[in-house]
């Protein structure tokens, strides 16, 4: 299975450590959002409107309290469905 076929709920893990690239609110650029090998839960998928051929996720990944954490928006790349497919594995 590929990670453009999984849908709202699937478990899915952070293949590198996901940085802040200045869109999301409250936070500053290059801030630190998930560490790679994070576990999370897709919650949305689509597209945005200047690449409409690429889907987009909305994953909450888990901090180290196994509490859900915001929604970050993902691109495939970023997200890995295997956690030994992860450049580090924590928890």
């Amino acid at each position: 299975m590929n990670i453009n076929e999984l849908d709202i709920g699937d478990v899915v893990y952070s293949a590198k450590a996901i940085t802040d690239d200045g869109s999301m609110p409250d936070c500053s650029e290059g801030e630190l959002l998930a560490p790679a090998g994070s576990r999370g839960v897709i919650v949305m998928k689509g597209h945005i409107g200047e690449e409409p051929q690429r889907q987009v996720f909305l994953v909450r990944f888990e901090d180290e309290t196994l509490t859900l954490g915001r929604p970050i928006g993902c691109w495939s790349e970023d997200l890995s469905i295997d956690r030994q497919d992860t450049t580090k594995t924590n928890r």
